[in-house]
């Protein structure tokens, strides 16, 4: 069998597995980004339905995510299995992971403790990103931002707004089932992913480890260097404060149903419009990326997140959800940033587990933010500056961006990023 050589990659000979493969690779990966970002995001249309449901408070709820979403710590696990059985396996582990916890949710929650177990592994299973590294290592330089977002912003076909309306009112399903319904979700998955190869960048790690030139390791222990701690430092924070502001914006739905009196159908519209507009600014985001370069892009798009949803506390009537739904845009537009460029900035041989301690450290967020958010309820309960609060937090990785500079990846190939940072 003839051996891929770093090499012929840098020549572009091997560097992808031709458009056909690749199409059908971020269909498949951006399905197991739906099933991420729909267990991540559906609390905020749940979260009453699980108040009334396990007779606790706003901020009693909070309190319990701080704690229970601790466990998330260990993500380095999940994510460390990248380096340690490929890409593909570690596919199928985190798809059956988050099919059977969101069945788990259905099935085994009589209580509030069962159901934050069961929630907990839910969202240890969506804070991995693992979906994004496969189309990452196969797309061509040029292109790669623009190729990761389209998987993301498949991840945000709105079924989190389509969806609870459907089960509850014409089904007549249980709230439970809104979360139940990625177990089905889970069954095509499956059968598609037979068909997904083993990435080439990663059939080289292979090839080297048999042949000797390269040791094998775990979870990155014994060869990640100074800089891989540099850029794991950089992006965690940056990733941290994201996920600290995502944690308080999924209270929109507690905002608009318990605060401002909207029924389940008109919030569903609102939330229908926000991610509508979050797939537009997941696009915009991978294409602006690709020509004036992540850091701008990530400055400019918190600048303006910043406005938006502070706007959000002092909006009322159609003004409100028109704020509301462009906050969308720049959500999306931020984290963009994320899903393109943590995966690039690692080597090849140590990506999995160097985004596993990325996502560990970046998971104090999962503490944080719901202590946040628990405070913020209790200081301010109509929520005015809640929202406010909510949005300077994205101030947190404009300051990190300009104070340590990390390098600017856009057009380099990822042998190229891995030389030069």
């Amino acid at each position: 069998m003839a051996v891929i050589t770093e090499e012929a990659i840098a020549n572009g000979t091997t560097k992808t597995r031709g458009r056909s493969y690749l199409i059908y690779l971020m269909i498949f990966t951006g399905l197991v980004a739906i099933m991420d970002q729909y267990i991540s995001t559906v609390k905020t249309t749940a979260i009453p339905y699980i108040l009334e449901e396990y007779n606790i408070t706003a901020s009693e709820f909070s309190w319990l995510e701080a704690a229970y979403l601790s466990f998330t710590f260990l993500i380095f696990f999940l994510n460390g299995l990248n380096d340690i059985i490929g890409r593909k396996w570690s596919q199928l582990v985190l798809i059956l992971f988050m099919g059977l916890s969101s069945l788990g949710i259905v099935l085994f929650t009589p209580t509030i403790h069962f159901f934050m177990m069961a929630y907990t592994i839910a969202l240890f299973a969506t804070v991995s990103n693992m979906w994004t590294i496969p189309v990452s290592e196969e797309s061509p330089a040029h292109k790669r931002a623009k190729y990761v977002s389209i998987v993301y912003v498949i991840g945000l076909i709105p079924l989190q707004a389509l969806l609870p309306p459907f089960i509850m009112n014409t089904l007549g399903l249980g709230w439970k089932w809104m979360y139940g319904s990625m177990f089905i979700l889970m069954i095509p998955l499956i059968v598609m992913w037979f068909f997904m190869k083993e990435t080439k960048r990663f059939q080289i790690i292979q090839s080297e480890r048999r042949a000797g030139t390269r040791k094998n390791h775990f979870f990155g222990v014994g060869v990640i260097n100074k800089q891989d701690i540099r850029y794991i430092a950089i992006s965690a924070a940056v990733w941290l404060a994201w996920l600290v502001y995502q944690f308080l914006y999924y209270w929109a739905g507690y905002y608009f149903m318990t605060i401002k009196g909207y029924p389940l159908s008109q919030w569903s519209l609102v939330l229908l419009g926000t991610l509508i507009m979050a797939m537009t600014g997941g696009v915009a985001a991978g294409t602006i990326m690709d020509k004036i370069g992540r850091k701008p892009a990530m400055i400019i798009g918190s600048l303006l997140l910043i406005v938006n949803v502070a706007l959000m506390g002092f909006a009322n009537g159609t003004f409100l959800a028109i704020i509301t739904a462009l906050s969308g845009f720049f959500t999306s537009f931020t984290y963009t940033w994320i899903v393109v460029y943590v995966p690039e900035v690692f080597p090849t041989e140590r990506r999995g587990a160097c985004m596993g301690w990325t996502t560990t450290v970046a998971r104090i967020s999962y503490v944080v933010g719901p202590a946040l958010a628990a405070v913020l309820l209790k200081a301010f309960p109509t929520m005015e500056w809640f929202w406010v609060i909510t949005g300077s937090v994205m101030f947190i990785p404009i300051a990190i961006i300009l104070i340590f500079n990390p390098q600017e990846t856009k057009k380099l190939e990822l042998e190229e990023i891995e030389i030069e940072r």
